[in-house]
């Protein structure tokens, strides 16, 4: 409480003296010459000077309290319109900041279609490397011309192969037998040398 109470009388005082020119003290002297007017024993002239004095004086501190009031007018439109002043700027920077942020992002599509770009030129260079569709549907008719004929191929192979094995297994079976048939007989000219040696040796 106290310390808004010498808020303000300082500020009444700086209000009072303006911009230091002396009226706080103009006012001070004033008001003791009035005193001293009031109760001294002036002749009229004398009295009539002194007050012409006053008057001068007040006139003084008038003006200098109306040329305060004025400045603070000023000061106070002046703060009014370094706050509009503000808040254009702030709109500014929100404004510039959208803007930033939206060239952003047009920089971000940008590069993505130059990417893209790119990407299809190099794309259209290797299929330019490549035969047309014509030319490539030729090539695939001639390989499955022979593809089938390399099919055919292999069956005949593959039939052959089978008659091979079928005679493979024949010629494996008549030598089977052949052997068999030498074994018996190889047993059956053992089984007569014992006999003729059993009634010889009788």
């Amino acid at each position: 409480m106290g310390s808004i109470t010498d808020d303000e009388v300082i500020r009444k005082r700086l209000l009072i003296d303006g911009d230091g020119a002396g009226d706080d003290r103009r006012i001070n002297v004033l008001m003791k010459s009035f005193t001293k007017w009031c109760h001294s024993n002036f002749s009229p002239e004398e009295g009539f000077s002194q007050y012409q004095r006053m008057l001068t004086s007040l006139a003084q501190c008038e003006f200098s309290m109306g040329k305060t009031l004025l400045v603070y007018d000023m000061n106070l439109k002046e703060m009014e319109n370094y706050e509009a002043i503000y808040v254009d700027i702030e709109k500014s920077i929100t404004s510039a900041h959208e803007k930033i942020a939206e060239c952003k992002k047009e920089i971000q599509r940008a590069k993505r279609i130059r990417k893209n770009r790119q990407e299809y030129d190099a794309l259209a260079r290797v299929i330019k490397q490549h035969p047309d569709r014509h030319e490539t549907l030729k090539q695939l008719e001639a390989l499955d011309k022979e593809l089938q004929q390399l099919s055919h191929i292999k069956e005949n192979v593959e039939d052959k192969l089978e008659l091979r094995k079928k005679q493979f297994h024949v010629l494996l079976t008549t030598i089977q037998e052949l052997q068999q048939t030498l074994e018996n007989d190889e047993k059956m000219d053992s089984d007569d040398t014992q006999e003729s040696s059993m009634e010889n040796g009788d």
